[in-house]
């Protein structure tokens, strides 16, 4: 027990300290995660809890729950806003912040910060202390690894991660370019699912305490890491086909599958932490429907409105705030459009649904799939339907249905836009590729709510769905209102702290540090 908790001790202080540490640090980081007096295999076999418990620190930092304004920052402000699913009535910064393209450092830097902090330094030390004896927790390591740290480089590009824990001979850590990045996130899901397979057969579950997303199941960690792969592998299907195609087919070939059915989400359990969104809409009123979900859910008269979101106080039915506009006081906006229907306790960031629109754009794309586009579409819609509850036979042989016009609640007219696209719901072989791409698309970015960061990075990488571009844009040229933004810029720190490595991560954009360069996999 005291090997523990000097552990433990050691640890929570190393987490206490910025992201700079690393330039002090981590020369040192293997002495400091090693026990002086010995933490043996014999004592891991006892409880794991060593290694175990940090997992659990992990988990909840992907999609961070506590405290709630750091996911406002590591995730809400960024991806959620930018995905069009919500936005805040709230002039933050005089209106000129993320959300009118004046990125603000300040903010920024969290998802950097806990990424690091949070998961990458935990996953580390487990990698270190765990060693042969425990292959499966490495294992589970990994593919924790790369759920986590492709989302920060789907933020930022270029980020450090095959060199993490080491220091150049200049002081400074190592960045890689977001095309080896990838690379190293297939090579890592390589390695956790050959590791981890052998163990599935057995009955045993030996770190079931410390999972908060399957209880400790191998089979179902790897339909994950399966899952995971497919969609890694969709990200870079415009840049480098070819292995794009490769990677979603050995997702699908292996043995244990992808998931399926809807228990088989990956969905982390905050227990008594209560999910975030639920204080930053009901305590802090900080967030509202966003513009283009009233258009998408009001013009397909999609039921699934009433489970995603609450009728507007003042006034009848569902309203959404358009991102950029000019808002003077948050009274304006917080009670003239809708705020968010409530969460349970998890965090859902994948479901089965998404994994069934995966697999049909790779089925259009000629893919291996296992099935054709057209099913895997259907099927992608009735998996979302069942996670509430409702049929979906009506919805999605729906033909004629298609999104709104959008039309500013409190009577600004200049916010008011035609609706941003035609497309209807009903699956048609006769159509284009393109109407296809984007059918599957506008139905995956419906499906997927309320992960903005994942729906962001899909409308990057495809332009779908269509989304209304910001009213007000204060970003000085640097971010195009009609291209969108493309990332958000490297940290403050970084540039304080590690400015040669920065320098050359920079170079791998092709572009300025800035959000209006598109990142490796964005190439449109």
């Amino acid at each position: 027990m005291k090997n523990n908790i000097l552990k433990i001790s050691v640890f929570i202080i190393v987490l206490l300290i910025p992201t700079a540490f690393f330039q002090s640090c981590t020369k040192d980081f293997e002495d400091i995660n090693t026990n002086p007096k010995g933490i043996t295999n014999k004592d891991l076999e006892t409880d794991f809890k060593l290694v175990g418990e940090q997992f659990k620190q992990v988990l909840l930092n992907i999609y961070t729950f506590k405290p709630e304004w750091k996911f406002q920052l590591q995730q809400n402000l960024i991806g959620d806003v930018y995905a069009g699913y919500m936005l805040p009535p709230t002039p933050f910064a005089g209106n000129s912040n993320n959300i009118t393209y004046n990125l603000i450092d300040g903010w920024n830097g969290f998802p950097w910060s806990i990424a690091y902090n949070e998961v990458m330094a935990p996953l580390l030390a487990i990698e270190k202390n765990a060693g042969d004896g425990f292959k499966d927790f490495v294992a589970w390591s990994k593919i924790c690894k790369v759920e986590a740290m492709h989302r920060v480089s789907d933020i930022y590009g270029p980020i450090i991660y095959t060199h993490y824990g080491e220091v150049t001979d200049a002081g400074g850590i190592e960045y890689d370019c977001q095309d080896v990045v990838y690379d190293a996130f297939f090579k890592d899901l390589d390695a956790a699912v050959e590791a981890l397979a052998p163990f599935a057969s057995k009955d045993v579950k030996p770190f079931a305490a410390f999972d908060l997303v399957y209880g400790g199941d191998y089979s179902q960690w790897l339909k994950f890491a399966n899952s995971l792969r497919l969609r890694l592998a969709m990200r870079i299907s415009k840049v480098d086909p070819d292995r794009a195609k490769t990677e979603a087919e050995k997702a699908i070939a292996n043995s244990f599958g992808v998931l399926e059915s809807n228990e088989d989400n990956f969905v982390v359990d905050g227990g008594n932490l209560g999910h975030p969104l639920n204080t930053i809409n009901n305590s802090w009123h900080d967030v509202r429907m966003g513009a283009p979900m009233e258009c998408y859910l009001k013009g397909y008269n999609d039921p699934r409105i009433d489970k995603y979101f609450v009728p507007v106080v003042d006034g009848d039915g569902y309203h959404g705030i358009r991102q950029g506009v000019a808002i003077g006081a948050k009274t304006e906006y917080e009670n003239t459009t809708s705020s968010l229907a409530l969460f349970p306790n998890k965090a859902q960031l994948m479901t089965a649904a998404e994994v069934y629109f995966l697999r049909a754009e790779g089925a259009l794309r000629g893919w291996n799939m296992g099935g054709s586009a057209a099913d895997f579409y259907n099927q992608g819609i009735e998996m979302s339907f069942a996670q509430y509850g409702l049929d979906a036979s009506t919805y999605e042989n729906d033909g004629t249905s298609k999104p709104t016009n959008f039309v500013d609640p409190i009577g600004h007219t200049e916010n008011n836009a035609d609706a941003p696209t035609d497309i209807t719901i009903a699956w048609n072989d006769g159509d284009s590729f393109d109407i296809k791409l984007e059918r599957i698309i506008t139905q995956k970015w419906i499906a997927i709510y309320p992960d903005g960061q994942e729906a962001w990075s899909e409308f990057r990488r495809t332009g779908f769905p269509k989304l209304f571009p910001v009213v007000v844009n204060n970003s000085s040229g640097k971010i195009s209102t009609e291209d969108f933004i493309k990332r958000i810029n490297f940290v403050t720190n970084e540039y304080a702290t590690n400015p040669d490595e920065v320098a050359k991560a920079v170079s791998c954009l092709g572009g300025d540090d800035n959000g209006g360069t598109s990142l490796w996999w964005d190439v449109d």
